[in-house]
């Protein structure tokens, strides 16, 4: 009797494993059709009458009108916060006030699910990244600040902490709901009164967030959100009341904002552009080193101030590094934000695509070998392919400039010396990684590579309890952590 033979099998891995839909259902969700602004516990109408609409990138449908704030909305919410501050806020006992930054933590928690499916809706970042990162991130911050709201003495012994007033705060669109966590719990742990100005293209889970906060019980004034644009931010940054500014956005709006607050007296703080090196030597674990390259730059489509764009491989094991690189980048799934299988979800924003879009145009001009995965993308919405640039150079505008998009240039190196030169030649210093097996090498690289914060065989990973901050022109001051009390606080 002969012996059946097996069928061959092939795997082709460029061609991905193909995966049923698994889309998130955003039934449980509820939006207003029409946002305004939320001051003195209050959502209110724009003094403008204005509105303007926020799109869901992934389709470009519609999602919610939102208010356009100008100075007469800033001053009204200043207003508020201070009030707030000089009547209730600054005289309560802050064993209370962490009670109230507890509760809003516990209320995020509760409200994950909706948090998450908001946000990828809105910003277009994966679900996955929405409901594992951003919203447990938020909640986090709440916990972690509500602690510190009684133990401000403990954070700078022999001194004595007293708060500033009223800070105006102005977060991107990247990581909406936890830059706005990011920055109001230390705020409210220190004593001050908050007024906030989301990001205009992402400005809906920060009135999610006004619902909780309403909810929460917290006095009326603590927290106040103002929608609109650049002229909405600069009324708040240019308000005489407000006693510090907290921004995380680009660089030439930081400098805009330095200048402006420049003898005033006001606290600043910045958290503007990034271009990080991500090193990676003959002695690391490769396969390990490729999935912190992919989270550094593609699982959040580059939408990340700190985002591993710029990868320095030592020649020993570039060909290897970079066949691994590319086989992985192969499997990734461009497409819809709320489909759990999604790695690589919608860029922001009409206009943010065509800047990426540029980048990739100008990387071809300048003479780097471009590289992109086979497979197809969504032709409705903002989508844009993982994209390689091989043999770059120090002086390609790909390198140096930020591109805020799943754009990677690779460079090679032979020694130690040489990528602390490259790392550091870029007007950035945000953060960086570095890949290796050896421990010396990790202490060595940290203290010279002018960087904010350096990881080490791993990438993005965040904890409410480390400071986070950059040099150069991507900014100064720090956030997280007990260093990130300080920027609350005269001490």
């Amino acid at each position: 009797m002969s012996k059946k033979s097996k069928p061959e099998i092939t795997l082709n891995f460029n061609q991905g494993w193909q995966y049923a839909p698994a889309p998130e259902s955003s039934d449980h969700i509820r939006l207003e059709k029409k946002y305004g602004h939320f001051i003195n516990g209050e959502f209110v109408a724009p003094a403008s009458g204005k509105y303007f609409t926020s799109y869901n990138p992934s389709n470009e449908k519609p999602l919610a009108d939102v208010g356009k704030g100008d100075a007469r909305d800033m001053d009204k919410a200043v207003k508020a916060a201070k009030t707030a501050y000089d009547k209730v806020w600054k005289k309560m006992p802050a064993a209370e006030r962490g009670k109230y930054l507890y509760r809003i933590a516990r209320m995020i928690q509760e409200r994950a699910r909706e948090l998450a499916v908001i946000e990828s809706m809105d910003g277009g970042k994966p679900i996955r990244e929405s409901r594992d990162i951003d919203v447990p991130l938020a909640a986090a911050h709440f916990f972690y600040y509500a602690g510190w709201a009684d133990k401000l003495e403990y954070a700078f012994p022999g001194r004595t902490p007293e708060p500033l007033g009223v800070a105006g705060q102005i977060i991107p669109w990247n990581f909406p709901l936890l830059m706005a966590a990011w920055k109001i719990a230390p705020a409210l742990a220190c004593g001050n009164t908050v007024v906030l100005k989301p990001a205009e293209s992402t400005p809906l889970t920060a009135m999610k967030l006004a619902e909780i906060i309403r909810d929460s019980g917290l006095p009326p004034g603590v927290v106040n959100i103002v929608n609109g644009f650049g002229d909405a931010g600069a009324a708040l940054v240019n308000h005489k009341d407000v006693a510090k500014i907290a921004f995380t956005g680009s660089t030439d709006v930081g400098k805009i904002i330095q200048k402006a607050v420049a003898g005033t007296g006001k606290k600043l703080t910045l958290e503007l552009g990034g271009k990080a090196a991500n090193i990676v030597f003959e002695d690391a674990p490769l396969d390990q080193a490729v999935e912190g390259i992919i989270n550094g730059i593609f699982f959040n489509q580059g939408h990340v101030c700190c985002a591993g764009s710029r990868l320095f491989v030592q020649e020993g094991v570039a060909d290897k590094l970079i066949r691994k690189l590319k086989d992985r980048i192969e499997t990734l799934r461009v497409g819809d934000p709320l489909d759990k299988n999604t790695d690589v979800g919608a860029i922001n924003s009409k206009e943010q695509l065509e800047k990426i879009s540029y980048y990739i145009g100008l990387g071809k001009e300048e003479g780097a070998e471009m590289w992109q995965p086979s497979g197809n993308i969504p032709q409705t919405g903002y989508f844009c392919r993982p994209t390689l640039f091989l043999n770059a150079s120090q002086s390609h505008r790909i390198v140096q400039e930020e591109i805020f998009g799943p754009v990677l240039t690779i460079q090679t190196f032979r020694t130690v010396e040489e990528v602390i030169e490259k790392a550091n030649n870029i007007p950035y210093g945000l953060s960086a990684g570095v890949w290796t097996d050896k421990g010396s090498r990790i202490f060595n690289l940290t203290g010279k590579l002018r960087a904010g914060v350096v990881w080490a065989n791993t990438y993005n990973k965040f904890d409410p309890v480390s400071p986070f901050g950059g040099y150069k022109e991507s900014g100064f001051g720090r956030e997280g952590g007990v260093q990130g009390l300080a920027a609350y606080l005269k001490i």
